[in-house]
């Protein structure tokens, strides 16, 4: 129970947190982020409100738009662009829920180079090669294996990109 102004239980506050990151040169992060035990390349960009986790590896003059989450397992390449509040799931609830702790069920997720991926798309573990777009809203559930563009739940080919 709670009555005004007093505090009858008291949280656990954590605070939002840089450690143990990996950053080439010529990096900006703009705080608050969760970015820990991750490896970021030279002049990568890195909005508010974004946590990317252990083991992750961010390639070089890529852009992450806030409010974006990238677990662990996730490989992003080169000269990509993640748009804003763009989720990576690495747990597919292969047993029917949550693994809880048991990694082993969790699977990776492999971004090529030149990739953009739209704001609030969901991306499963898979892995999307070179030169692709990924609508905003989309939900990418399938490997991607040829260059294009591809929207939707789930994201399905529409076009080839113009050179």
């Amino acid at each position: 129970m709670q009555a005004w102004g007093l505090i009858l239980n008291q949280p656990i506050i954590k605070e939002a947190t840089i450690v143990n990151v990996k950053f080439g040169d010529s990096v900006t992060v703009v705080n608050p982020v969760n970015l820990y035990g991750c490896a970021i390349g030279s002049n990568v960009f890195v909005g508010p409100f974004v946590e990317i986790q252990k083991d992750v590896n961010i390639g070089e003059r890529s852009k992450i738009q806030s409010h974006s989450f990238i677990c662990e397992l996730v490989d992003i390449g080169k000269d990509c662009f993640i748009g804003h509040g763009v989720m990576f799931i690495n747990d597919t609830f292969v047993k029917g829920g949550p693994a809880r702790g048991d990694k082993s069920l969790w699977k990776q997720t492999k971004i090529g180079n030149n990739v953009s991926i739209g704001s609030n798309a969901t991306i499963l573990p898979v892995t999307i090669c070179d030169n692709v777009v990924i609508g905003a809203g989309s939900v990418v559930t399938k490997d991607i294996k040829a260059p294009g563009v591809y929207v939707g739940n789930p994201a399905k080919f529409i076009k080839k990109l113009s050179d």
